[in-house]
């Protein structure tokens, strides 16, 4: 069956789909012999589909992998980096470092730290990473003075960012110290540095950002060790049904939402 080449490679492990569309748009990628373009479709157990001149077989697909990173600060969310920083995939061991297509789901801050999922499933990565989708992601922060009652409600309310208002946040304050105050806040979206703007905009600077959890996924659970910066787990069965249920709820929603358009 033919489906876009960029959700082909996802679906062989090669890379996310974002990803697969930068090596498309670097040439990367041939099918048949011939350079691909973007949103070009093809059918993975007909068409040769080579990167960097290798080929790649649907039957060479690698095991599926997931992983929880505790990320620590001063490494990037990325598979490589212009900069010659230290990325994600550094902190793993070479075995999964090369040919198994692992990459980062989503973004965290360079400064910031915590809880990241690493996996080479594609279409997991796409659905979690997808603007509708609303997974809750906890974070502790400590912020710069003592946000008042009315702040704190004005940022679980929303604040314009961008000229769109974010949606409402869970904020609580933790502890509050000399100059400063510690704060847990739970997302269910996630725009670009979206906690330090609306921090800066609401007056109090964030000094430290470290997230505790994704979802059901925390970096320390009952009975279990915690996981120190820089090192990382498997992801439980459990987990994993978490975050496949997750995205597949949210397929199944998008298509109610088709089907009901479509009557109206």
């Amino acid at each position: 069956m033919e489906v876009r080449l960029q959700k082909a490679l996802s679906q062989l492990g090669i890379a996310s789909r974002r990803e697969a569309e930068e090596m498309i748009r670097q040439s990367r990628v041939q099918v048949n012999g011939v350079s691909a373009n973007l949103g070009q479709k093809v059918d993975p157990q007909k068409d040769a589909i080579a990167i960097d001149g290798k080929l790649i077989s649907a039957a060479e697909r690698p095991p599926l992998i997931y992983l929880l990173l505790h990320k620590p600060p001063g490494v990037v969310s990325t598979c490589d980096d212009p900069q010659g920083r230290k990325t994600v995939l550094d902190l793993l061991p070479k075995e999964l470092r090369t040919g198994l297509g692992i990459h980062p789901v989503g973004r965290l801050d360079a400064e910031s730290t915590g809880a990241i999922i690493l996996t080479n499933d594609g279409e997991l990565t796409f659905g979690l990473t997808h603007p509708s989708h609303s997974i809750a992601k906890t974070y502790r922060v400590l912020v710069k003075g003592h946000p008042s009652q009315a702040v704190i409600e004005k940022w679980s309310q929303g604040v314009m960012l961008d000229g769109r208002k974010t949606l409402p946040a869970q904020v609580n304050l933790i502890e509050s110290f000399a100059t400063n105050s510690c704060l847990e806040i739970v997302l269910k979206e996630g725009r670009n540095r979206q906690i330090r703007r609306v921090a800066e905009i609401l007056g109090h600077p964030v000094i430290k950002l470290h997230r505790t959890a994704i979802g059901a996924i925390k970096l320390k659970n009952p009975q279990e060790t915690f996981l120190r910066e820089g090192q990382y787990r498997s992801l439980k069965d459990e987990e994993i049904r978490f975050l496949l249920k997750s995205i597949k709820h949210k397929t199944i929603k998008d298509s109610a939402e088709v089907r009901s358009v479509a009557k109206a």
